[in-house]
């Protein structure tokens, strides 16, 4: 009853985690969108597709033309050059994001900026034809540098606007800094002029300096222009007016007077603590939107951590701005367009329950263990309620034989036994890994079950943590407490270390599955039995389950007489993302041929694992989970994906763009090996060596060790 009371504690806390971000699923377009003027939000790409190539080049503002909505606005924060030009660039300073400190070495200066003293190379102390010297780099340190090397040029304002062919496509102007180009006897106001006397049209211009907005806009047409007051951090004060923009938000009616519409950082409208974690939203979009202004967010951004209540999916973050009951931002600013674009085309009004597009299988990595302690009680219920097709158990073995659910045999790698008494037990076991480790066999059933389960930490070395608030939640659980839980569920368990386990710990960790699977009440479904041993699979019996072999190194290719051999004893296969899309420092170079060829073998394929961290996906998937998942379903054909987030990989199969017979640009497969062939020479990443091809050899091993009876 104890436990009870516990698990349904920390059930209310899940359920309140989650249902902020719920909302988001539960609501949406079939009803109208609750923009401003009732259309679709807008996509804004800042600085082009930033996220990838380097802020304002060519690169980067055909990349989200060629990838975004077909409406999607192309920002450029304007800079003035010495002798009037505008140009695209992202800070006033142009030391941080091109080769300007290599060009004109000994050249910076010190200036006031909004009354800081600031020094580098500014704009302003050049003509546009001496910064064609000057060739654009990634100013993010985390993101690719490989595309330094490319000499991309920085851009007159001009040049951007020839580069939409659309109509429905837009340029938005950012003026961030007129005071200071008004202290160099620069005019941001003339520059503009220009731009209209050469017809160019301008969708938006947006500024945080209210006297600026003020002095424009008898200049542009409503129609045509749209003013947007850009509002900075809270407590920053606007210098004109002299106070905060946290204060200048609480007088909509008075901005409504000089601007059309307002952008804001998403923490205006969705807060979040200390921790990370959402707050209640606030009510500035309805609020805006009885003034009749419209409302615009920035900072989503797919490679920067968000809060944790969207576990790692940028499209869930998105989805929170325009697809709620109550409200709808009318546009999103991002490094990444490609994700918004899909969100809203895509993603919006699912509704609840909606159907599946693809049949491919979802397939856990420890249950639901990107948001909860692997194998315990709480993944398992999460994965459930995530829409996962097959739960998995991995199995371990008790020093009495007691068969449980673990990620690993080793106890330091999932549990908190290192500060316990139980440190003690560590020991180094070649056979199963080189380092020290407290193996499951080391302790009794009764010994494990007062562990604490601790959260995976797979990119720790990031400062990526998976949920803190559940990190040390629920219970570790025997295979038998398993398959009554997932009753009515497909399920796949995992068998490894058998051998060690039969002829070192006498100990047989196969007998104990089938003893547990036969004691459990019949199920109608398939049970899948997954093992990197041939040995294990080819004494199951075929009739009963679905006999799953895991390839446990990366692959290129698999001789003929290999998948005649796995044929014989495995009906599945898993193999990993690197053996379908070999990849060097992060880029795909091309794609393999394995995953049909194991298909013409009628072998089912499934791969993994498919997190939502952007840092276990190659650059090619614009840290989109999504954009990753999608280019194995629709590009490689797999029959499943194994992840350890299934509510994403879920939800990915039922978007409404799957439907569609020609995809758009958001929801296409990923072409391996471009993003790698717009590397320049000197910058490429060496090709990996080819990856070992699949042979008889790596496949056939001898029979299992009989467990020694007493």
């Amino acid at each position: 009853m104890r436990h009870f009371m516990a698990l349904s504690s920390v059930l209310a806390i899940l359920i309140l985690q989650y249902s902020l971000v719920a909302l988001v699923s539960s609501a949406g377009p079939p009803s109208g969108w609750k923009t401003l003027r009732g259309s679709p939000p807008v996509v804004i790409a800042r600085g082009g597709f930033s996220g990838i190539f380097p802020d304002s080049s060519s690169l980067a503002y055909n990349l989200a033309l060629n990838t975004s909505n077909p409406d999607v606005i192309l920002w450029c924060d304007v800079q003035l050059t010495k002798d009037g030009k505008g140009i695209c660039f992202p800070e006033l300073k142009l030391d941080n994001a091109t080769d300007i400190s290599v060009v004109y070495q000994d050249k910076q200066k010190d200036y006031f900026v909004n009354g800081v003293s600031s020094r580098g190379w500014f704009s302003v102390d050049y003509n546009f034809k001496e910064l064609a010297n000057v060739s654009l780099v990634q100013g993010v340190y985390s993101r690719t540098p490989k595309f330094d090397g490319n000499k991309l040029p920085i851009l007159h304002v001009h040049e951007v606007a020839k580069l939409i062919k659309s109509p429905s496509t837009g340029l938005w102007l950012n003026i961030q800094h007129d005071s200071f180009f008004k202290q160099q006897n620069l005019s941001v106001e003339k520059f503009l002029r220009s731009l209209i006397a050469k017809n160019v049209t301008v969708s938006y211009i947006s500024s945080p300096d209210v006297d600026f907005l003020k002095r424009v806009k008898s200049r542009f047409s409503p129609g045509t222009t749209s003013l947007i007051f850009r509002v900075l951090e809270q407590s920053e004060i606007e210098p004109t007016t002299n106070q905060s923009y946290g204060e200048l938000l609480k007088n909509l009616k008075q901005i409504k007077k000089f601007a059309s519409g307002i952008l804001v950082p998403k923490g205006y409208i969705w807060p979040v603590d200390s921790n990370l974690y959402l707050q209640p939203h606030t009510s500035l979009v309805s609020d805006a939107h009885k003034k009749k202004l419209q409302v615009f967010v920035s900072d989503l951004i797919n490679d920067v951590p968000f809060s944790y209540n969207f576990s790692y999916d940028p499209v869930a973050e998105c989805l929170s701005f325009f697809n709620v009951s109550d409200f709808s931002v009318d546009g999103v600013l991002s490094d990444f367009p490609v994700t918004p674009s899909a969100a809203i085309n895509c993603f919006s009004g699912l509704g609840e329950n909606p159907t599946k597009q693809v049949d491919t299988l979802v397939i856990t990595k420890y249950g639901a263990s990107g948001d909860t302690p692997a194998c315990t009680d709480l993944a398992y219920n999460k994965a459930k309620s995530d829409g996962a097709d097959v739960l998995d158990c991995p199995v371990q073995m008790s020093k009495d034989g007691t068969p449980f659910c673990l990620s690993s045999v080793d106890l330091l790698e999932s549990t908190t036994v290192a500060h316990t008494n139980f440190k003690t037990r560590a020991t180094t076991i070649q056979e199963i890994k080189n380092t020290s480790g407290i193996y499951t066999f080391s302790l009794t059933w009764e010994e494990i079950k007062t562990l604490t389960p601790s959260i995976l930490k797979p990119y720790e070395k990031f400062r990526l943590f998976r949920n803190p608030k559940l990190q040390n939640q629920g219970k570790l659980i025997t295979l038998s407490e398993f398959l009554s839980l997932t009753e009515g569920s497909r399920i796949l368990i995992g068998i490894e270390n058998a051998a060690y386990l039969a002829e070192k710990q006498n100990l047989s960790v196969i007998n104990a599955v089938l003893d547990a699977l036969k004691k459990t009440k019949r199920r109608s479904h398939k049970v899948m039995i997954q093992s990197t041993h041939s040995s294990v699979l080819k004494i199951l019996d075929k009739s009963k389950f679905e006999r799953v072999y895991k390839v446990d190194e990366n692959i290129g290719d698999a001789s003929e007489t290999a998948i005649k051999d796995i044929k014989t004893f495995a009906d599945s296969v898993v193999i990993g993302k690197k053996s379908v899309f070999p990849e060097t420092e992060a880029f795909l170079v091309n794609a393999t041929n394995i995953v049909a060829k194991l298909k013409s073998a009628k072998l089912r394929v499934y791969v993994e694992t498919c997190s939502n961290e952007f840092v276990s996906q190659a650059w090619d998937y614009y840290s989109d989970a999504s954009i990753e998942i999608n280019s194995f379903v629709m590009g490689a054909k797999v029959n499943g994906i194994i992840t350890d987030f299934p509510k994403t990989a879920d939800r990915y199969r039922r978007n409404l763009c799957l439907k569609h017979g020609k995809k758009a640009p958001y929801m296409s497969p990923i072409e391996p090996g471009k993003l790698y062939r717009q590397i320049s020479e000197l910058f490429l990443p060496p090709l990996p060596p080819p990856s070992p091809v699949l042979i008889d050899s790596n496949v056939t091993e001898a029979p299992l060790p009989r467990v020694p009876t007493a």
